[in-house]
């Protein structure tokens, strides 16, 4: 699984990720990897990983790396032919980049970039105040409830973005433009790693 490009996207609710990582996968064919529709897929179809996670869930505790993990080799596994792929909700913690790291090895690959979109507070309240006014989403429109999301982003994700700045991994991308502008900033930061 040599010389395939492994991305890690982070970026605060409101930044763009979903429509980026779009694009992203479609200019360089990569396999897009959504923790939360990893844990959907494995619960409905009730798979051993899905069982086992769901027991956790049922409990209202967190379902152990361990778990996250194995899905996520599953999901690697069942596209050999992949370029590579893009991680979506994980990594969250240092301790999950580690184990992310340890399975990547484990099948002679690595992350190649962690792509971090920059965008000022104010902007991404603004836009999910916007996205409140038609996505249905409550959390979207409560402007207290934007500020605790955001807070929590910027105090969760801070170790993360000085994990990969230490690998010379990580690509801090201005988030504010057009949609083609900023894909502009994150393919050439993309194509600077592949």
């Amino acid at each position: 699984m040599t010389d395939m490009i492994n991305i890690v996207i982070f970026g605060p609710p409101g930044a763009g990720k979903g429509t980026q990582s779009e694009k992203i996968l479609e200019k360089f064919g990569l396999v897009h990897i959504s923790t939360g529709d990893l844990f959907r897929a494995n619960i409905k179809g009730e798979t051993n990983l899905g069982l086992k996670a769901k027991s956790f869930m049922d409990k209202g505790e967190l379902v152990p790396d361990s778990v996250t993990i194995d899905m996520l080799r599953d999901k690697v596994e069942e596209n050999p032919k992949a370029q590579g792929f893009i991680f979506d909700g994980f990594p969250r913690t240092t301790p999950q980049a580690d184990a992310l790291d340890t399975l990547l090895k484990s099948l002679n690959t690595s992350i190649s970039a962690c792509l971090s979109l920059q965008v000022p507070e104010e902007e991404l309240i603004a836009r999910l105040l916007n996205r409140g006014k038609t996505s249905g989403r409550s959390d979207d429109a409560d402007e207290t409830v934007i500020k605790n999301r955001l807070a929590v982003y910027m105090r969760e994700t801070s170790p993360l973005k000085e994990f990969y700045r230490s690998q010379n991994k990580l690509e801090e991308i201005h988030g504010v433009g057009t949609i083609d502008e900023i894909f502009g900033r994150l393919s050439d930061a993309v194509e600077k790693h592949a």
